[in-house]
Protein backbone atom coordinates (compact mmCIF):
# COMPACT_ATOMS: atom_id res chain seq x y z
CA UNK A 1 0.00 0.00 0.00
CA UNK A 2 1.33 3.49 -1.08
CA UNK A 3 1.96 6.09 1.62
CA UNK A 4 -1.14 8.29 1.16
CA UNK A 5 0.13 11.38 -0.29
CA UNK A 6 -3.27 11.91 -2.26
CA UNK A 7 -6.55 12.46 -1.55
CA UNK A 8 -9.81 9.94 -1.16
CA UNK A 9 -13.31 10.84 -1.21
CA UNK A 10 -15.88 8.92 0.56
CA UNK A 11 -18.88 9.81 -1.18
CA UNK A 12 -22.56 8.59 0.88
CA UNK A 13 -24.16 8.65 -2.97
CA UNK A 14 -26.32 10.48 -5.30
CA UNK A 15 -23.39 11.95 -6.47
CA UNK A 16 -23.13 14.80 -9.65
CA UNK A 17 -25.87 16.39 -8.02
CA UNK A 18 -25.99 19.73 -7.24
CA UNK A 19 -25.03 19.95 -3.19
CA UNK A 20 -22.12 17.56 -4.38
CA UNK A 21 -20.61 20.88 -6.34
CA UNK A 22 -18.93 21.95 -3.13
CA UNK A 23 -16.78 19.36 -2.47
CA UNK A 24 -16.28 18.07 -6.29
CA UNK A 25 -14.80 21.59 -6.84
CA UNK A 26 -12.21 21.24 -4.46
CA UNK A 27 -10.80 17.93 -5.23
CA UNK A 28 -10.57 19.30 -8.89
CA UNK A 29 -8.60 22.18 -6.79
CA UNK A 30 -6.26 19.41 -4.60
CA UNK A 31 -5.84 17.06 -8.19
CA UNK A 32 -4.25 20.51 -10.35
CA UNK A 33 -6.48 19.49 -13.20
CA UNK A 34 -9.73 19.77 -14.93
CA UNK A 35 -9.94 16.71 -16.58
CA UNK A 36 -11.53 13.58 -14.65
CA UNK A 37 -11.78 9.73 -15.49
CA UNK A 38 -14.31 8.19 -14.86
CA UNK A 39 -14.47 4.76 -13.92
CA UNK A 40 -18.55 3.10 -14.37
CA UNK A 41 -17.41 -0.61 -13.93
CA UNK A 42 -19.78 -1.00 -10.63
CA UNK A 43 -22.70 0.39 -13.11
CA UNK A 44 -22.10 -2.95 -15.69
CA UNK A 45 -25.50 -4.09 -16.07
CA UNK A 46 -27.22 -1.01 -15.16
CA UNK A 47 -26.12 1.17 -18.68
CA UNK A 48 -22.89 2.62 -17.68
CA UNK A 49 -23.14 4.78 -20.21
CA UNK A 50 -25.62 7.22 -18.65
CA UNK A 51 -23.30 7.23 -15.27
CA UNK A 52 -20.74 8.72 -17.86
CA UNK A 53 -23.19 10.84 -19.36
CA UNK A 54 -24.03 12.27 -16.00
CA UNK A 55 -21.01 12.83 -14.95
CA UNK A 56 -19.97 14.57 -18.46
CA UNK A 57 -22.89 17.20 -18.12
CA UNK A 58 -21.88 17.99 -14.17
CA UNK A 59 -18.49 18.26 -14.39
CA UNK A 60 -18.64 20.55 -17.15
CA UNK A 61 -20.98 23.00 -14.88
CA UNK A 62 -17.82 22.72 -12.69
CA UNK A 63 -15.28 23.43 -15.89
CA UNK A 64 -14.01 20.53 -16.09
CA UNK A 65 -14.02 17.41 -18.77
CA UNK A 66 -14.34 13.82 -18.41
CA UNK A 67 -12.77 10.75 -19.96
CA UNK A 68 -14.49 7.87 -19.71
CA UNK A 69 -12.55 4.87 -18.67
CA UNK A 70 -14.00 1.40 -21.13
CA UNK A 71 -13.90 -0.63 -18.36
CA UNK A 72 -16.99 -3.08 -17.20
CA UNK A 73 -15.56 -6.47 -16.49
CA UNK A 74 -11.90 -8.02 -15.44
CA UNK A 75 -10.47 -8.10 -19.31
CA UNK A 76 -11.13 -4.16 -19.45
CA UNK A 77 -8.81 -4.31 -16.06
CA UNK A 78 -5.79 -6.00 -17.53
CA UNK A 79 -5.99 -3.77 -20.68
CA UNK A 80 -2.91 -2.11 -21.42
CA UNK A 81 -4.53 1.27 -22.69
CA UNK A 82 -6.72 1.57 -19.81
CA UNK A 83 -3.97 1.07 -17.43
CA UNK A 84 -1.70 3.37 -18.70
CA UNK A 85 -4.26 6.14 -18.43
CA UNK A 86 -5.09 5.46 -14.96
CA UNK A 87 -1.34 5.50 -13.91
CA UNK A 88 -1.05 9.19 -15.17
CA UNK A 89 -4.47 10.60 -14.31
CA UNK A 90 -4.67 13.18 -11.51
CA UNK A 91 -8.64 12.33 -10.45
CA UNK A 92 -10.37 8.60 -10.65
CA UNK A 93 -13.77 8.84 -10.03
CA UNK A 94 -15.34 5.45 -9.56
CA UNK A 95 -19.47 5.42 -10.27
CA UNK A 96 -21.87 3.86 -8.29
CA UNK A 97 -22.99 0.39 -8.90
CA UNK A 98 -22.82 -3.38 -7.95
CA UNK A 99 -20.07 -3.21 -5.42
CA UNK A 100 -19.23 -6.87 -5.94
CA UNK A 101 -18.93 -6.47 -9.01
CA UNK A 102 -16.72 -3.58 -8.86
CA UNK A 103 -14.33 -5.65 -6.75
CA UNK A 104 -14.41 -8.45 -8.76
CA UNK A 105 -13.42 -6.07 -11.52
CA UNK A 106 -10.20 -4.31 -9.35
CA UNK A 107 -9.50 -6.82 -6.62
CA UNK A 108 -5.63 -7.57 -7.63
CA UNK A 109 -6.00 -6.15 -10.98
CA UNK A 110 -3.64 -4.29 -13.11
CA UNK A 111 -5.82 -1.59 -13.14
CA UNK A 112 -5.72 -1.10 -9.32
CA UNK A 113 -2.44 -1.41 -9.58
CA UNK A 114 -2.70 1.71 -11.16
CA UNK A 115 -4.93 3.36 -9.36
CA UNK A 116 -2.62 2.71 -6.05
CA UNK A 117 -0.09 4.17 -8.14
CA UNK A 118 -1.90 8.06 -9.23
CA UNK A 119 -3.05 7.73 -5.30
CA UNK A 120 0.82 7.49 -4.24
CA UNK A 121 1.45 10.64 -6.71
CA UNK A 122 -0.58 12.82 -5.54
CA UNK A 123 -3.94 11.90 -7.00
CA UNK A 124 -7.48 12.16 -6.34
CA UNK A 125 -9.51 8.88 -5.76
CA UNK A 126 -13.21 9.57 -5.82
CA UNK A 127 -15.93 7.03 -4.85
CA UNK A 128 -20.44 7.17 -4.22
CA UNK A 129 -22.31 4.67 -3.04
CA UNK A 130 -21.65 1.34 -2.66
CA UNK A 131 -18.55 1.87 -4.56
CA UNK A 132 -17.38 3.37 -1.95
CA UNK A 133 -17.81 0.47 0.30
CA UNK A 134 -15.10 -1.34 -2.09
CA UNK A 135 -12.38 1.35 -0.85
CA UNK A 136 -12.25 0.01 2.75
CA UNK A 137 -11.64 -3.24 4.47
CA UNK A 138 -13.73 -4.48 5.79
CA UNK A 139 -16.17 -3.67 2.96
CA UNK A 140 -20.05 -4.33 4.06
CA UNK A 141 -21.90 -7.02 2.41
CA UNK A 142 -24.54 -5.16 0.27
CA UNK A 143 -26.56 -8.56 0.87
CA UNK A 144 -27.12 -8.60 4.58
CA UNK A 145 -24.93 -6.05 6.29
CA UNK A 146 -22.39 -8.62 7.22
CA UNK A 147 -18.93 -7.84 6.18
CA UNK A 148 -16.41 -9.22 3.41
CA UNK A 149 -12.88 -8.36 2.20
CA UNK A 150 -11.97 -5.00 0.29
CA UNK A 151 -9.73 -3.03 -1.42
CA UNK A 152 -8.09 -2.26 1.32
CA UNK A 153 -7.49 1.85 -0.42
CA UNK A 154 -8.64 2.77 3.59
CA UNK A 155 -7.85 0.05 5.97
CA UNK A 156 -10.01 -0.10 9.09
CA UNK A 157 -12.47 1.96 7.81
CA UNK A 158 -15.47 0.38 6.90
CA UNK A 159 -18.36 2.60 4.97
CA UNK A 160 -22.13 2.61 5.14
CA UNK A 161 -23.49 4.75 2.45
CA UNK A 162 -26.61 6.41 1.81
CA UNK A 163 -26.96 6.46 5.44
CA UNK A 164 -30.39 8.52 6.67
CA UNK A 165 -32.07 6.68 3.88
CA UNK A 166 -31.12 3.10 4.27
CA UNK A 167 -32.68 0.25 5.88
CA UNK A 168 -32.01 0.51 9.70
CA UNK A 169 -32.15 -3.57 10.55
CA UNK A 170 -29.31 -3.29 7.57
CA UNK A 171 -27.50 -0.78 9.22
CA UNK A 172 -27.92 -2.54 13.04
CA UNK A 173 -26.34 -5.17 11.63
CA UNK A 174 -23.48 -4.03 10.25
CA UNK A 175 -23.42 -1.90 13.74
CA UNK A 176 -23.55 -5.54 15.63
CA UNK A 177 -21.13 -7.16 13.68
CA UNK A 178 -18.62 -4.44 13.63
CA UNK A 179 -15.05 -5.62 14.52
CA UNK A 180 -12.89 -4.08 17.88
CA UNK A 181 -9.93 -2.52 15.65
CA UNK A 182 -12.18 -0.90 12.55
CA UNK A 183 -14.48 1.77 12.53
CA UNK A 184 -17.82 2.23 10.42
CA UNK A 185 -18.93 5.42 9.37
CA UNK A 186 -22.47 6.30 7.53
CA UNK A 187 -21.62 8.77 5.15
CA UNK A 188 -24.91 10.35 3.95
CA UNK A 189 -26.48 11.07 0.52
CA UNK A 190 -24.70 14.26 -1.14
CA UNK A 191 -22.24 14.04 1.49
CA UNK A 192 -18.60 12.86 1.10
CA UNK A 193 -15.62 11.98 3.51
CA UNK A 194 -12.42 13.61 2.18
CA UNK A 195 -8.86 12.77 3.15
CA UNK A 196 -5.52 14.24 1.73
CA UNK A 197 -2.42 12.65 3.00
CA UNK A 198 -2.39 11.37 6.55
CA UNK A 199 -4.44 14.38 7.91
CA UNK A 200 -7.61 14.00 8.78
CA UNK A 201 -10.62 13.45 7.03
CA UNK A 202 -13.54 16.10 6.57
CA UNK A 203 -17.50 15.89 6.46
CA UNK A 204 -18.42 18.16 3.11
CA UNK A 205 -21.69 18.17 1.55
CA UNK A 206 -25.53 18.70 2.43
CA UNK A 207 -25.15 15.76 5.61
CA UNK A 208 -23.29 14.43 8.06
CA UNK A 209 -21.48 11.49 8.83
CA UNK A 210 -21.64 8.98 11.97
CA UNK A 211 -18.99 7.14 13.70
CA UNK A 212 -19.51 3.97 14.85
CA UNK A 213 -16.99 1.88 16.89
CA UNK A 214 -17.40 -1.09 19.08
CA UNK A 215 -18.72 -0.66 22.67
CA UNK A 216 -18.85 3.13 22.34
CA UNK A 217 -21.42 5.43 21.76
CA UNK A 218 -22.11 6.81 18.13
CA UNK A 219 -20.88 10.10 17.26
CA UNK A 220 -22.54 12.16 14.90
CA UNK A 221 -20.83 14.88 12.75
CA UNK A 222 -22.47 17.53 10.11
CA UNK A 223 -20.25 19.15 7.29
CA UNK A 224 -17.52 20.97 7.91
CA UNK A 225 -15.81 19.44 10.83
CA UNK A 226 -13.52 16.88 11.18
CA UNK A 227 -13.15 13.26 12.15
CA UNK A 228 -9.83 11.94 13.29
CA UNK A 229 -9.72 8.30 12.79
CA UNK A 230 -5.52 7.88 12.47
CA UNK A 231 -6.16 4.93 15.20
CA UNK A 232 -7.90 2.65 13.25
CA UNK A 233 -6.88 3.15 9.87
CA UNK A 234 -3.50 3.26 10.07
CA UNK A 235 -0.76 1.54 8.06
Amino acid sequence: MPTPAGTVALVGGDEWTAPCKVFDTRLLELAGTDEVFVLPAAAAFEHPDRAVERATKYFAGLGAKVKALPVVNRRDAETAANVSAVRAAKFVYVADGSPLHLRSVLKGSELYGAMLHAYGRGAVIAASGASATVLGDPMVDPRGGAYTVGLGLVPGLAVFPYHGTTAEHLRERSIDLLAANAVLVGVDEQTALVRTGDGPWQVSGKGGATVYRKGAKPKTTKKGDTIDLAAATAR
